[in-house]
């Protein structure tokens, strides 16, 4: 018989709170966002928690407006939007539509399932919040892993509902050109410092 490590059944407890919505806000204290590996890392005090596939934007990397890039550095989950909807929700203007999509919807783009809208906190993403830079569940999610958003962080549906039931306001988030490891990495020294 095999007897799972103490490390093996932590990732699964997390892994199964993250599914049930038990995690709660205060226990997720940050997200990292690597644009180098499309993926995006739920973190407590160093710990990763669940990582995700996401998609950055098709523009790169910027804060400028009508630049369509995703902006890097320090920011905040500002408003949570959505909480209790099906997945697959659409929202227009961050108000539901009454529409549901299945996920790989061909044809259409729009936000659904949920939306954490970000605020940047540094001089370099300052206008996240007025260029309404989300994280939010997509349609079209056969794409997610490759750079093809307008600027925002797109995931599946069922991923964004489980961060979303993980994090409360306020949440840091770090977007990074980096690499996620290396960005865990420097994180955990600091967390085991602190």
């Amino acid at each position: 018989m095999l007897i799972p490590s103490s490390k093996t059944i932590l990732a699964g407890l997390a892994a199964l709170l993250l599914n049930l919505g038990l995690c709660f806000p205060s226990q997720a204290s940050q997200i990292i966002i690597s644009v180098a590996d499309q993926k995006l890392a739920l973190l407590d005090r160093g710990r990763t928690l669940a990582v995700w596939p996401v998609s950055t934007s098709k523009y790169g990397m910027g804060d400028r407006f009508g630049s369509y890039a995703t902006p890097v550095g320090n920011l905040r989950v500002a408003q949570k939007i959505g909480a209790g909807m099906p997945q697959g929700t659409v929202f227009k203007s961050r108000r539901p539509t009454g529409e549901i999509l299945a996920p790989n919807t061909r044809g259409r783009d729009p936000v659904v399932t949920r939306i954490l809208w970000l605020q940047g906190t540094e001089l370099q993403n300052r206008h996240a919040w007025d260029r309404c830079i989300y994280i939010h569940g997509t349609a079209e999610e056969y794409k997610i892993g490759r750079p093809v958003s307008y600027g925002c962080i797109r995931m599946k549906s069922h991923d964004v509902t489980q961060l979303f039931n993980a994090i409360g306001l306020g949440t840091p988030v770090v977007i990074t050109p980096t690499r996620l490891q290396k960005e865990i990495q420097q994180l955990s020294k600091v967390a085991w410092k602190s």
